[in-house]
């Protein structure tokens, strides 16, 4: 699994847009400034977020984007799944090697592990809301598992 820029970036504007909620909506442009983000991709990552139902968009001179619902009602795979439209890539199937190796009608001993490995990566996903993300990292590291760094 590669975490790429549209996944990153849809966290990234999911996060801030959930420590801005008390401030009504913002703008993709002012987004994009903050967090020193393309503006082209936050605009793309907010249209596609909106769709999934995690942003809410109000137009107008004081328009923008918010959280369409609370931050811990939304996990980290919806967000990624909407940024990137999918949390992991089963090459196999969509960019097969061979059409007879890889269809779906024929045996592979690998593919089970490949799916195995999605099915965990999804569930550890669906187990981080968006509030989570609102703390500092030792207490985020605490909450997914992982030891906490001690400088």
């Amino acid at each position: 699994m590669r975490i790429t820029t549209w996944a990153e970036y849809g966290v990234i504007c999911a996060l801030h847009l959930a420590k801005r909620a008390e401030e009504g909506p913002v703008t993709g442009r002012d987004l994009s400034a903050r967090e020193q983000l393309p503006a082209d991709y936050v605009e793309q990552i907010l249209l596609r977020l909106r769709r999934a139902g995690i942003v809410a968009s109000t137009r107008g001179a004081k328009g923008g984007y918010a959280l369409a619902r609370p931050a811990d009602e939304i996990t980290v795979r919806e967000i990624l799944s909407a940024a990137e439209l999918q949390t992991f890539d089963l090459h196999c199937e969509t960019h097969p090697v061979n059409d007879e190796r890889c269809s779906a009608s024929h045996e592979c001993s690998i593919r089970p592990v490949w799916v195995m490995l999605q099915q965990r990566i999804d569930e550890v996903l669906e187990g981080v809301r968006l509030s989570d993300l609102l703390e500092a990292e030792p207490k985020v590291r605490r909450r997914v598992g992982l030891p906490v760094l001690t400088r």
